[in-house]
């Protein structure tokens, strides 16, 4: 019993060891838990430093402030341009084809054998030109024939017109009865006839012979060959030895909308020659300068339009057959107009109008009259005079009173609408280094 005694002694002591234990564990618990809570302290002030300072550059920007853009003094960049007073063309266009003048597919008018063709595929020909040569000898021997019997009833026609001439006298003496005599007379005739008939013969042998010699019939430009030396030919033949195509002058056709057939018919009927210019696919380029020649005597129903014909000289070859052009017509022109770029109407509820800038800086709205568009400038009858400067560009940030930063375009009033998008660029910068400068002395106060 003593012995076990001595044993359950210890077990006290092991239950208070493990009793310390927890205590230690709970300290250490605490740090990390109030590390965690000046960690989060930490970022929420750091987070609510940055958003503070976020809110007060937004509030120094341009256009954010209260009042819209442009308003609260705020300098807007924009791109202007100056009105100025002119003429402004009345053009009518439409889609065309080119087309030949003149379109010629020789053949061949005689049967034979090609034995010379003296042209080259794309060349330019004149009228006459020798162009493909034909076996002649065939033909010069049916001349040599017809002129050998020419010869021979020319040689019978004398002895019979003798014999005549010899049985008149007869007659006259009464020796030979008036039967004969008329006999003879009429062989005379028969030989006649025969000497005509050879003279025909004759100049239809040298007519093949020419016809053996083909050329150009017109002047223009000659085609892809069709057949080459060597081959037998004939008359009858459906396909031609080339084709021939006349590009000086040249023509194009081209459609209008039948509304403005009146006042295209009005002019020629009084003879005016209105001017019609060809442009490239995209109607930015142009390509040649023309005339009108006449319009169609119909109305397609189908489309409702009708066709006109013009025509160019075409100097340097610059339209070719079958090629689809830009037309346009000439038809009046406006006069004594305020000429500003198309860029700077604005449509809205009160109207069309401009902005217009007033005492150097400040943009107010103009209502303005359009009499002519045309391209990329915009005629007007009221609403600005020649000299006013317009905003061609930046207008979408503008209000009645707002202040501006103008910047001019690189072109007049008929070329500032092209070169918008570069200043518009230039003002964009200008208004991003305002914006700086005016949020500098702000952020040294912070």
């Amino acid at each position: 019993m003593g012995h076990l005694k001595s044993m359950e002694l210890p077990e006290p002591e092991a239950r208070d060891t493990s009793s310390t234990r927890p205590a230690k564990s709970r300290w250490w618990l605490w740090i990390v838990i109030l590390g965690v809570i000046a960690a989060g302290v930490w970022y929420f002030r750091s987070t609510r430093s940055t958003s503070q300072a976020g809110d007060a550059s937004a509030a120094a920007a341009p256009g954010k402030g209260k009042g819209g853009a442009g308003a609260g003094g705020f300098v807007m960049p924009v791109v202007v341009a100056s009105a100025q007073r002119g003429d402004l063309p009345v053009y009518l266009n439409g889609l065309g084809t080119v087309t030949a003048f003149n379109t010629v597919t020789v053949r061949s008018r005689v049967d034979g054998q090609i034995v010379k063709v003296n042209f080259t595929e794309g060349q330019f020909v004149h009228e006459g030109d020798s162009l493909v040569e034909i076996d002649s000898r065939p033909f010069q021997v049916q001349l040599e024939q017809a002129e050998g019997q020419l010869a021979r009833d020319q040689a019978q026609l004398k002895d019979a017109q003798v014999n005549l001439d010899r049985y008149q006298l007869l007659y006259k003496e009464g020796v030979i009865p008036k039967q004969q005599l008329d006999t003879q007379g009429a062989q005379v005739g028969q030989f006649d006839g025969a000497i005509k008939a050879d003279q025909a013969a004759i100049d239809n042998a040298k007519l093949q012979i020419t016809y053996s010699h083909i050329t150009a019939p017109i002047s223009g430009r000659v085609g892809l060959r069709l057949i080459d030396i060597g081959n037998i030919v004939h008359s009858a033949d459906a396909n031609g030895l080339l084709v021939i195509t006349q590009l000086q002058p040249i023509s194009v056709i081209f459609s209008l909308p039948q509304d403005q057939l009146p006042e295209v018919a009005a002019k020629l009927r009084a003879g005016v020659q209105l001017p019609v210019e060809a442009y490239d696919r995209d109607d930015t380029t142009k390509i040649a300068s023309g005339k009108l020649a006449t319009i169609d005597n119909q109305i397609d129903p189908t489309t409702g339009t009708y066709k006109l014909k013009s025509i160019f000289n075409n100097e340097n070859n610059v339209l070719f057959p079958n090629q689809f052009v830009n037309v346009h017509l000439l038809v009046d022109t406006k006069r004594n107009l305020v000429i500003i770029p198309a860029a700077a109407i604005q449509r809205g509820p009160q109207g069309t109008y401009v902005y217009a800038v007033t005492n150097g800086n400040t943009a107010t709205i103009r209502t303005v009259t359009v009499a002519q568009t045309a391209g990329n400038n915009v005629g007007l009858n009221a609403g600005l005079s020649p000299g006013d400067v317009v905003v061609i560009d930046g207008q979408d940030k503008l209000q009645e009173g707002s202040k501006i930063n103008t910047r001019t375009a690189t072109g007049d009033a008929t070329g500032g609408a092209t070169s918008g998008s570069a200043d518009q660029a230039g003002a964009q910068k200008s208004g991003n280094a305002n914006r700086k400068a005016s949020a500098q002395p702000g952020g040294s106060k912070r």
